[in-house]
C-alpha cells in the first residue's frame, strides 16, 4: 500500500521554516504594493492591499504564532479558502511532497498540524485558517 502524500508550500518566517497545504494557496505575490494600515484592527492584521482590483487583507502569521520577528515580509501568500486574505511571509522556498507518515503529529496544536523533519532542519506545518 502506498503512503498518502500532500503537496505543501514551504516558506520562511524569520529564521524558521513553515509550510501549508498547497490546496490553500491561490497565488503568491511580491509585497511591493504599499500595505495600508487599518486603525483599530487586531494585532495580527498588517493592513490591506489592492490585488487586481480586489481588497486583500494582509495578516502577519508571526503574531499568531507568537514569533519574535519584525514585519519585513517580502511576499504575500493569498489564501484560496479565506476570502480576500493573504499571509505576509519572508520568502518562498519550494513546493514539496509530504508523506503523511513523515509528519510528527505529537507536536500538533490548534495552529499547527505537526512537524516535518528535513535533512538539516524542521518544518512546522501550520493551519492557515487558524492564523486569520
Amino acid at each position: 500500500m502506498t503512503a498518502e502524500t500532500t503537496n505543501v508550500l514551504e516558506f520562511s518566517l524569520g529564521d524558521g521554516r513553515y509550510c501549508i497545504d498547497i490546496a490553500h494557496v491561490d497565488e503568491i505575490v511580491d509585497a511591493t504594493e504599499e500595505i495600508t494600515p487599518v486603525p483599530d484592527a487586531d494585532d495580527h492584521i498588517v493592513g490591506v492591499v489592492d490585488l487586481r482590483g480586489e481588497t486583500t487583507r494582509v495578516v502577519d502569521p508571526k503574531v499568531s504564532l507568537d514569533l519574535d520577528a519584525d514585519r519585513t515580509g517580502r511576499r504575500i501568500v493569498v489564501l484560496s479558502d479565506q476570502d480576500g486574505t493573504g499571509l505576509l511571509i519572508d520568502d518562498v522556498h519550494q513546493v514539496e511532497d509530504v508523506r503523511t507518515e513523515d509528519v510528527d503529529t505529537s507536536l500538533a496544536s490548534e495552529r499547527t498540524r505537526g512537524v516535518i523533519r528535513r535533512d538539516d532542519r524542521f518544518v512546522v506545518w501550520i493551519d492557515p485558517a487558524a492564523l486569520v
